[in-house]
């Protein structure tokens, strides 16, 4: 470390221009990072129900549908029919849009003077003209379930315009090219937007809005916890400035490799915010408490002392984020992890490097402080001196209260519950929010549920089969709107006197069939080869236990309905939401199994002492009972961001413990006493501990300001693990050395006492 630490003072010059000249080729690509709030997009490229979910958006037109919802007093008058054909019409002939389907160009099957007519149900261009007809027309749409409750609500206020777009189509930005289009028309009455492109836009929206204010807020912020601990202009400066470089770094790394800004990674640069300015942190304490009169001996030696411990530091946060690379379902969280993780990196190249380069360039600093002057400030004072005190007088009560705290929390833990729907992610005043209950009160939902069926969809026995699945499907109160091609065939067979139900004999069916020819939604139903036929039905809840209820049981209805002529599969949204809940599970699990033991032997190489080990593990394990249990106790769902704050605690918490830890051995060699040790633990390491927590914390409540609710919770729940990570690394790991010291020595004096006496000496 002492040849590594001259090599960095000697080369800090071309340390200084190199920085710079990376820092500007990374910075250039920033440009052209693009963002993608798609969930759905990240799902892995061979997972089945995606796969099935894509093939269907291909065959059908499209697999997610963008919602419009108009409402007026009287949807059936005159206003009310021309909004809906301007909306219709403005849809239609927008680019990337593949279907359309409101109540003046849904089809419509009537008996005429006995004869069975197909057309459409409104004709925008003979529309009704008088009161008299409206009111037939509005007891006409009223009478039929293909159009109430779907189209059109049962008290006549408000209609339902369904838009498809193309699966080549940029939807998110399609979604919000149509509604500026849509809205500029200016029509009376109330617009709402829903469906899964719509809410896509306003993500995108609120992500950009966050990269814009939060990252400043949390820089402020960051800066004033700075300055608290290190009452220095370049205690506040240098950190920032290391790390700041190192978000540059990243976001132009990720330009480069064609990875977007995601709903998880656009919190990257506030966590690196916060969580790499940490090794600049202790490098800066340790700079300022070695004594030395000269700057370039000072800066050397305190180098040789904290490159091992920060490098530790470092490699642990590392791998929390990495866990998420090899733990995750999700793509966007395992380049998350990745790309974090390289931060991390960064910011530790560069606190070793560019920062002692810059501050032996810049010369001698008025900012050593000797440690009496360190204990004259708040922080010692009124903190680390009262913890100090505590520790030694009742560490026996300290882990008691520990023990007791994790039991009632680990009581909590059983009560968290996890949630997957994306109207979760909104606040309750947002107008999309609102919009999209709205749209599920009026019309029961916009998220769509599919089963496909392969087999000849103009034979009796696959008509039937998707009738039945029809009824199955309205025969679960969660599935609301179940429609195939059936309904059309029923329909006409009924105005044909035949009964509504599917002809016996494909050839009666064929000469229904012939009608339906031509008719645009028949795109939606079914195949151009007629190979296959798609059910549809709306999705009326969000609860994430009720979708996967519902999942289940398609399924077992699916395994209990086989046969030769046909072949049934489902997808759409409960079954993609269903594969998230498991992968959160399944991420949680395995990123935090992987995270613990990967720690646990890093810091266990750095000590050199598996008990040490073990000892740094426990203050993350208490954190970790801690953060779970207050999820379950304020009821905080484990969704697709707070699935990432274990692994997080565990990289960045273990550093609280492995500079404690560091420190006391470094102390232990000097004094050769524990207390003594520890004292000067506690004291020196404390404050960087303290800083760290405090900046760490400042950096991560920002996300509070998100109007994405997840991040919300992201940033309270990572608050709420740092402050209890170093309060335990504070207060619980040095009263265990302490107990450990006094209890470890009588019980190996006992079994050798006891060893004796069961093998008596030999001797002479």
């Amino acid at each position: 470390m002492n040849q590594l630490s001259n090599l960095i003072i000697r080369l800090r010059f071309s340390i200084i221009v190199a920085t710079l000249i990376i820092t500007i080729v990374l910075g250039y690509f920033i440009k052209d990072l693009k963002m993608n709030p798609d969930i759905l997009s990240y799902l892995p490229e061979n997972d089945s129900i995606s796969l099935l979910f894509d093939r269907i958006g291909e065959k059908y037109g499209g697999n997610q549908t963008a919602v419009i919802g108009y409402e007026t007093g009287d949807i059936f008058s005159r206003e009310g029919i021309d909004a809906i054909v301007q909306i219709t019409d403005t849809a239609e002939l927008f680019e990337g849009v593949s279907t359309v389907i409101s109540l003046t160009n849904i089809i419509d099957i009537k008996d005429i003077d006995g004869i069975l007519e197909v057309g459409k149900l409104i004709d925008e261009y003979d529309l009704p003209l008088n009161d008299r007809e409206m009111k037939d027309l509005k007891q006409y749409v009223l009478s039929k379930d293909m159009y109430k409750g779907t189209l059109v609500s049962g008290d006549a206020s408000m209609t339902m315009i369904a838009i498809k777009f193309a699966e080549d189509v940029d939807k998110t930005k399609a979604a919000s090219i149509l509604k500026d289009k849509i809205e500029s028309i200016g029509l009376p009455g109330n617009l709402y937007y829903g469906g899964l492109p719509f809410m896509l836009k306003s993500v995108g929206e609120i992500i950009l809005n966050d990269i814009i204010f939060l990252g400043p807020l949390a820089f402020l912020l960051i800066a004033l916890s700075l300055f608290f601990g290190f009452r220095s202009l370049r205690g506040v400066i240098l950190p920032l400035l290391s790390v700041g470089i190192a978000i540059i770094w990243t976001l132009g790394l990720m330009a480069i490799l064609n990875y977007e800004i995601t709903l998880i990674s656009n919190v990257s640069p506030i966590i690196l915010l916060a969580v790499g300015s940490a090794y600049t942190i202790h490098v800066l304490n340790r700079i300022n408490e070695t004594n030395e009169t000269d700057n370039l001996k000072r800066i050397q030696k305190a180098l040789a002392y904290i490159i091992v411990p920060v490098f530790f530091a470092s490699i642990t946060t590392m791998v929390g984020f990495v866990s998420f690379i090899f733990g995750s379902y999700l793509t966007m969280i395992s380049a998350f992890g990745l790309f974090t993780a390289l931060g991390v990196l960064f910011s530790l190249i560069l606190a070793v490097s560019f920062v002692p380069a810059l501050l032996a360039v810049c010369g001698n600093a008025k900012s050593n402080r000797s440690i009496q002057n360190n204990k004259e400030s708040i922080l010692f004072k009124n903190f680390l001196y009262k913890i100090k005190n505590m520790v030694f007088k009742h560490p026996k009560y300290i882990v008691f209260g520990w023990i007791i705290i994790c039991i009632v929390f680990i009581l909590g833990a059983t009560q968290i519950q996890r949630k997957v729907d994306m109207l979760d992610y909104f606040k309750k005043d947002d107008p999309g929010r609102i919009a999209e209950n709205i749209l599920r009160e009026k019309f029961g939902g916009t998220l769509p549920v599919y089963i496909n069926i392969k087999g000849n969809v103009q034979s009796p026995e696959v008509l039937k089969m998707m009738r039945k699945t029809q009824d199955y499907l309205e025969s679960l109160p969660e599935i609301s709107d179940a429609q195939s091609v059936a309904d059309l065939i029923e329909e006409m067979n009924d105005i044909m006197g035949e009964g509504k139900v599917i002809p016996d004999e494909e050839d009666k069916i064929l000469n229904l069939w012939f009608l339906l020819e031509g008719q645009e939604i028949m795109e939606q139903m079914v195949t151009n080869d007629l190979d296959e036929g798609l059910i549809q039905g709306i999705l009326s809840t969000s609860d994430s236990k009720l979708m996967n209820e519902v999942v289940n049981s398609i399924q077992s209805f699916i395994d209990n309905n086989k046969g030769e002529e046909f072949v049934l599969e489902q997808t759409g949204f409960p079954s993609i939401y269903k594969k998230l809940d498991e992968s959160l599970i399944k991420s949680q699990f395995q990123s935090l199994i992987m995270a613990i033991i990967l720690v646990f032997i890093a810091v266990s190489a750095l000590l050199r002492s598996i008990m040490k080990g073990l000892f740094a593990i426990v203050p993350i394990i208490a954190t970790l009972i801690m953060l779970f249990g207050f999820m379950g106790i304020t009821g905080i769902p484990l969704d697709v961001a707070t699935v990432l704050v274990g692994s997080i605690s565990i990289g960045i918490g273990v550093d609280y413990a492995i500079h404690m830890i560091t420190q006391y051995n470094h102390s232990y060699k000097t004094f050769r006493n524990i207390e003594d040790a520890l004292n000067q633990s506690i004291l020196l390491s404390g404050k960087s501990i303290s800083i760290n927590v405090i900046s760490v914390t400042f950096g991560f409540l920002v996300l509070l300001f998100s109007n994405l609710v997840p991040l919300q919770r992201f940033g309270a729940l990572v608050g709420v693990t740092m402050i209890s990570s170093g309060l335990a690394t504070l207060t619980l790991l040095p009263s265990i050395i302490i107990l450990s010291d006094r209890i470890l020595p009588k019980l190996f004096a006992l079994k050798n006492i006891n060893k004796m006496i069961k093998e008596p000496s030999t001797r002479t």
